[in-house]
């Protein structure tokens, strides 16, 4: 087999998941793959785009980036956990096409308040800045 492609079982084990939950985020297209016959298989650098793993050597991109900071006041633990989750799941949703889109998120349980730090392209930023107001909306 080519060490360009890879079995669901191979992809669960290393992003250490159940193959039932890799075959969801294929069913989902969170995570691309081609079927051959009855089987999925996944591409190397798709793989390694959906974990995060960076390859070869690191080249300047040419395109714009932005940083933004969001301070969300007046979360709950619970809300706070769900968001980050939400907005992590998210920004992994790329493919190894798109540039790398950094997000950290920072919770101060006595301030109630969270900070969400996003580092990317313009539109990647836009699209995670439109998720957040959504989830915020969505919160009771």
């Amino acid at each position: 087999m080519s060490d360009n492609l890879v079995t669901v079982e191979q992809a669960a084990e290393e992003l250490n998941l159940h193959p039932k939950t890799v075959l969801r985020y294929i069913r989902d297209g969170r995570l691309t793959a081609t079927r051959i016959g009855k089987s999925y298989r996944i591409a190397r650098a798709k793989l390694d785009a959906f974990a995060g793993v960076v390859q070869g050597r690191a080249e300047t991109v040419a395109g714009i980036r932005t940083t933004c900071i969001v301070d969300i006041p007046d979360l709950s633990v619970d809300g706070a956990q769900r968001l980050a989750t939400f907005l992590h799941s998210a920004a992994l949703a790329g493919n190894a096409e798109t540039p790398v889109l950094h997000l950290e998120t920072a919770f101060d349980p006595a301030a109630r308040s969270m900070k969400v730090v996003m580092i990317g392209s313009v539109s990647d930023v836009r699209k995670l800045l439109e998720l957040v107001q959504l989830q915020i909306d969505a919160s009771p």
